[in-house]
């Protein structure tokens, strides 16, 4: 499948800033499954400065934007060819060692409740397990919009029993590492009708043997041929698309605008 991608991130400010910096994770690698075939991010006046794959692979650009600016915007837009590999992640080059991703986050700290997810599957195959978490995590959190924030942890998200993807993505984490395998969360892109206010999120999980395997407990389903993966990290913070800092004392607003379709073949 060949999917197109438009994505806009837009900063306005009340008072003009003096300026502002940034790292973006915005280019997809190219792996078994996913083939990049054009990409392109532009910053509004924006001079681009140096870039690095770090040990996870994924690629890093910083960009740096000169004031008074009162109005940015980082617009990302290609093509990427993908297959559905039944959510393994197969021919990404990485060094970092799996056990590194059992370490807890503020995010991803299991609680009592988190801790229980795992309840009687110890006994599991380590893929079995797998799939069990984030089955119970699919089943306790419900899909629901503006009941959470970029703040929420995994815990309290668990305990109101709603959220969005980056909620049932810490959860899955959270109780995968308490039930002693690597987790981690990826950010990235799904095929959605329309234009949607954000990118979407998924967790990862190392299965000894097999290698990474994606879980989508927002959607009960492993990533196939209608994702794009971008970046990976510890949580959504470490694994941010674009993390940056502006200088001023104007209060900053955010718009997000994300379409991901089918090209046409």
């Amino acid at each position: 499948m060949i999917l197109t991608v438009e994505h806009v991130t837009r900063y306005e400010y009340d008072a003009p800033m003096r300026g502002m910096v940034q790292s973006h994770r915005l280019h997809p690698s190219s792996f078994d499954g996913q083939k990049v075939l054009s990409w392109n991010v532009t910053v509004t006046d924006g001079v681009k400065g140096g870039s690095f794959r770090d040990g996870a692979g994924d690629l890093f650009e910083s960009w740096s934007v000169i004031g008074p600016v009162s109005l940015v915007e980082v617009r990302v837009s290609g093509q990427v060819e993908t297959t559905d590999m039944s959510g393994i992640l197969r021919g990404h080059r990485e060094v970092i060692v799996p056990t590194c991703y059992l370490q807890e986050t503020a995010v991803t700290r299991p609680d009592q409740a988190l801790r229980d997810i795992t309840a009687g599957i110890r006994d599991m195959e380590p893929l079995q397990m797998a799939h069990e978490i984030a089955a119970r995590i699919a089943d306790a959190i419900v899909w629901t919009t503006g009941t959470t924030g970029s703040a929420t942890t995994a815990a309290e998200a668990l305990a109101s029993g709603q959220g969005v993807c980056q909620d049932h993505s810490h959860a899955v984490i959270a109780a995968a590492r308490h039930a002693g395998l690597p987790a981690r969360y990826v950010s990235g892109y799904l095929v959605a009708e329309g234009v949607q206010d954000a990118a979407h999120a998924w967790a990862e999980i190392f299965v000894k043997g097999l290698g990474w395997v994606g879980f989508d407990a927002a959607n009960k389903c492993c990533p196939d041929d209608r994702y794009i993966r971008l970046a990976s990290g510890l949580d959504a913070t470490d694994a941010a698309p674009i993390r940056g800092s502006s200088r001023g004392g104007g209060a900053e607003t955010l718009e997000v605008t994300v379409a991901v379709g089918q090209a046409q073949q």
